[in-house]
Order: structure tokens, then C-alpha cells, then sequence
């Protein structure tokens, strides 16, 4: 019998890869298009951080790495979370993978069993449910909405906790709604993680550098918090390294003792040539992450400015990362004749047929009131495409 796995079954695909996939047929009929659908910077990974790859090829670094990355990589991790986090990590408290999104499913598939529940924030990144489905677990939502500024609050965790808890996933900055949580928020976050034993929190901060409110905040940072916090970072948004795809974890030893186990099953370790780029990244000058961050932040400013001039739209300011999320709920049941909108999905798709924009609707990430922008393409684009999308929604009656 011609039939894929239960465990397959469970999986809904991407929204995100699928709205970009049509995006790009879009572009191969000759359609100009606006992809605005992708979380990837748009800039090239910078020139110091290539050379380096190149001497590592020179180098015949292209032999099998070790499963948890090599040892100057790992090394350059912990002396990267003392100097920028205060957080103090050995090298055998971290594992590197082949991208952040395999230290979030390494992390999940090493502590989450088989009815065991995991607390997730909504909005929320569409991987994280679909990686908790994979192993046999529950996804238990969480709405924190428009109106507190997409962050869940403690007294939501609390009442959200059950015997089946085992982890909250946490994703500050925010992907898809460019929130951070302050100190203030995720001190009273881990405060009630603390009061729960067998807890944990994934800290997903992949998106730390891309911050415009001041300094990263790490909820492993407060006393018993490092026992119980998984820390997932890597190199891709911060030094537009996307494709070279190095993630890592920094956690308890117990737990990457575990993803090392599992990871030398399944891929085991990363790109070598990519651990020696890396490593170069976190030890060299680091002002392309600042430069980056600014137009990120030049452009957050410009976006909000478009949005909020587009009747119908409501619009916060993101504080990170590089999406907006704005409430576009008021055109559910208008039509312009031959389109009705009837939610967050059928606008994006609005947006991409008649106004060759691609967005992604907010159904994906849990929120059917909005839809997710991501800024990370250039201003010319970001203008033309809010011109295509106040054309568009106005024909909407």
C-alpha cells in the first residue's frame, strides 16, 4: 500500500517555503513580484567572513567534523555568550548543527515524549508545533495577540501548565512579529518556570543582534535559570550566513549529551568549511552586525510608516528581528468583485495575485487576524510594495 507514515501525516508543509515556492513560479512567468515572504537578510554574507572560507578549502578542511562541531568552533561559542550574554558555558555545554533549525528539532526530539505537552506562544514560528507533532507530542497554545503586543504574559504560563508539561518555546526577538520580551518579562517568565520541576525553556534568540531597543536579554540569565534554559542561536541572521546553515544549542550537559547522540544518527556533524567561517564570524570585528542591524532598523522605520498609512491596516512597531505583523482582519468579507476575502490566508494570497506582493498569512503562525512582511529586501522594494498593496486593498468594498 502506497502510504506515508503516521508520523508524516501529522506534518502540515512550510507556509512560508510554500508561499515563496509560488512566488518564484510567479517570477518565471515574467510577473514582477515583491518577495516579502522569506525571513532571510538580503545583504551578502560579508567579504572577511568568505575569505575565511576560502582558506579553510585551501586548508582541506573537507574532511567528516566532529558530531557536535569542532572544537575551536564550540570554544569560540562560549567566549561569544561570556562576552555578550554574561552567560558562562563550556565548550561540552554546546553542540553546533546544521542550522538553528535542527538545534530547535534536536532539542524537542531529545526531551519531549509521546503525549507530553509543550507550551507555545501564539504567534508563533510555524516549525515549532510541526517539530513537537513529529515526536509524538502536544502543542498547547497560547494567544498573546495584537493587544499585548504578541508577548505571553506569566500569568498565562502559569495557567497554561499541566502534570504533561515538559518545555515552553520562546522566541524573543519574535519571528513573525518582531517582539521582544524585556528583562522585567522574562524574569516573571522564569519565575514560574522555576516553580515547576522538569520545566525547560528553548530559547530561541536567533535573531538577538536584530534588536532596536538596546541590549539582547537571555531568560538563562537569572539564578537556576541555566539549568533549565536550552539556548538556540547561530550564525544565520546576524551575519546574513543563511545558507551555510551553523546552528548550536548551549544547555545542560545531560541535554547535549542527548542532541549529540541523536544528531551523530541523523546528519551527523556540520559543514566543516562553514564551522571555520564561523568561527571567524563570532571572533572578528563585528561591526557588519551592527551596520546590518541599522538598515534593518532604517527600514522597520520606513515599513511601520507605509503600513500605517494604508486604511484598514493596524500596525505596531516591531522591536526586532525584521517582519511587521499588522491586524488586517477589517477586510475579512469584503470583496473587490471577483475576490472575497475571507481571513488572513486569502489576503495574502489577495496581495500575491492581484498586487504581486508576496506576504505570508497569519493562519500559518497561529494568529488569523494578520499577516507577516518581512523587511529584510531592500527600500525600493519595501516602497513599491506598500504602493502595490494601498492600491490593492482599496478596491476592497
Amino acid at each position: 500500500m502506497a502510504k506515508l507514515s503516521n508520523r508524516l501525516q501529522r506534518l502540515a508543509p512550510s507556509a512560508t517555503l510554500a508561499m515563496s515556492q509560488k512566488s518564484s513560479e510567479m517570477k518565471a512567468q515574467g510577473i514582477d513580484v515583491i518577495n516579502m515572504s522569506v525571513g532571510e537578510p538580503d545583504f551578502n554574507t560579508p567579504d572577511h567572513i568568505k575569505q575565511e572560507a576560502k582558506i579553510a578549502i585551501d586548508e582541506n578542511y573537507s574532511k567528516y567534523s566532529p558530531v557536535p562541531g569542532y572544537p575551536f568552533l564550540r570554544q569560540a561559542i562560549a567566549r561569544k555568550l561570556e562576552r555578550e550574554n554574561h552567560l558562562h558555558y563550556s565548550p561540552d555545554e554546546i553542540l553546533v548543527s546544521n542550522g538553528a533549525k535542527q538545534s530547535v528539532c534536536n532539542t524537542v526530539m531529545a526531551l519531549v515524549d509521546d503525549g507530553e505537552e509543550v507550551i507555545i506562544p501564539a504567534p508563533y514560528w510555524v516549525s515549532y508545533p510541526q517539530m513537537v507533532l513529529l515526536t509524538g507530542g502536544k502543542p498547547v497554545f497560547v494567544e498573546a495577540g495584537f493587544e499585548q503586543n504578541f508577548k505571553m504574559t506569566a500569568e498565562q504560563l502559569e495557567a497554561a501548565i499541566t502534570p504533561k508539561t515538559r518545555m515552553l518555546i520562546l522566541c524573543s526577538p519574535s519571528n513573525p512579529t518582531g517582539s521582544v520580551y524585556s528583562k522585567d518579562e522574562l524574569k516573571a517568565l522564569a519565575d514560574v518556570i522555576l516553580k515547576h520541576e522538569d520545566l525547560f525553556v528553548l530559547a530561541d534568540e536567533i535573531y538577538e543582534h536584530i534588536n532596536y531597543i538596546g541590549k539582547h536579554e537571555s531568560i538563562a540569565q537569572f539564578p537556576g535559570m541555566k539549568e533549565r534554559a536550552i539556548i538556540v542561536n547561530g550564525v544565520s541572521k546576524a551575519y546574513a550566513m543563511t545558507g551555510w546553515r551553523i546552528g548550536y544549542i548551549a544547555a545542560p550537559e545531560w541535554i547535549v549529551k542527548g542532541c549529540n547522540k541523536l544528531q551523530g544518527q541523523y546528519t551527523s556533524g556540520p559543514c566543516s568549511v562553514s564551522q571555520k567561517a564561523a568561527e571567524f564570524a563570532y571572533t572578528s570585528d563585528q561591526q557588519c552586525v551592527e551596520d546590518m542591524r541599522k538598515a534593518f532598523e532604517r527600514r522597520r522605520d520606513l515599513i511601520v510608516k507605509l503600513a500605517k498609512d494604508i486604511p484598514g491596516l493596524e500596525v505596531n512597531v516591531p522591536e526586532g528581528a525584521f517582519y511587521l505583523f499588522p491586524k488586517c482582519s477589517s477586510f475579512y468579507g469584503k470583496s473587490d468583485g471577483e475576490t472575497t476575502i475571507n481571513n488572513s490566508t486569502d489576503f495574502a494570497m489577495y496581495l500575491l495575485e492581484k498586487g504581486h506582493v508576496a506576504t505570508v498569512g497569519g493562519d500559518a503562525f497561529g494568529d488569523p487576524e494578520c499577516f507577516r512582511m518581512s523587511y529584510a529586501t531592500s527600500d525600493e522594494n519595501i516602497i513599491e510594495a506598500m504602493k502595490r498593496i494601498k492600491e490593492i486593498v482599496a478596491k476592497l468594498k
